[in-house]
């Protein structure tokens, strides 16, 4: 069964240095029929103004991902850890516990459009972690590259949930297909381009819930780039 969920169906707020769309409800915008899909709890598309970003701020028994479509965005939190996130890179953030990060765009020129995840974890309480890695193009190109995970295979990203995360870039033509587990989920959300997805067309922020569907065919009609959660 697939749900499809239309880009200008998601929560809308803009904030002047900040246009975001939430699939699930966040923040102020609330709908009690898309509070999340399985453990994938917030999937929010940002766009950060130049020289803005999110002050300090706290966050617990979370497993952030963030990935970023353009731009350059800097993190720093209370683990110590400091860095830029940039496109083809996978940041994961564990808050456990309890920590605090901010987020800033320091272009004076250029947004950071970027997706921000957050996923629930296995069990409150955890150590909080820290951990990015990059995916050059040729690993995302013509093919669903895994970037986090359970276990940290493949050279992926490590989650504390029994979930992983896919992305690919298809050109025109490209196609791809995933195996899914009997009684697993699937989300599947459209970052930029066209694909078919069983011969249903989505676009640009569009995204689709699937369930009972033992195998995912995506074609892709543009030049597009899609993320793929397999989720319990």
């Amino acid at each position: 069964m697939i749900t499809l969920r239309r880009s200008h169906e998601r929560g809308h707020v803009e904030h002047g240095w900040l246009d975001t769309y939430h699939t699930f409800s966040f923040d102020t915008y609330y709908d009690p029929r898309h509070v999340s899909f399985s453990s994938l709890r917030v999937l929010n598309e940002d766009r950060v103004a130049p020289g803005a970003g999110f002050p300090s701020h706290p966050h617990r028994d979370m497993e952030i991902i963030t990935y970023v479509l353009e731009g350059a965005l800097r993190h720093q939190d209370s683990m110590g850890n400091g860095s830029v996130i940039r496109p083809g890179d996978v940041q994961r953030m564990s808050a456990g516990t309890g920590v605090v990060h901010s987020e800033h765009n320091d272009s004076r020129l250029d947004s950071v459009h970027l997706l921000q995840i957050w996923i629930l974890p296995e069990r409150a309480g955890l150590v909080p972690g820290y951990e990015q890695k990059s995916f050059p193009e040729s690993q995302r190109r013509g093919r669903l590259c895994l970037v986090a995970s359970p276990d940290g295979r493949q050279g992926s990203v490590t989650i504390h949930q029994d979930a992983c995360l896919y992305v690919a870039l298809l050109g025109a033509g490209d196609s791809v297909q995933q195996g899914l587990a009997a009684g697993r989920k699937a989300y599947l959300q459209v970052a930029r381009g066209e694909v078919r997805l069983d011969g249903q067309r989505l676009g640009s922020g569009d995204g689709a819930q699937i369930a009972d569907q033992p195998e995912i065919r995506l074609a892709a009609s543009s030049e597009a780039e899609m993320l793929l959660f397999d989720l319990p």
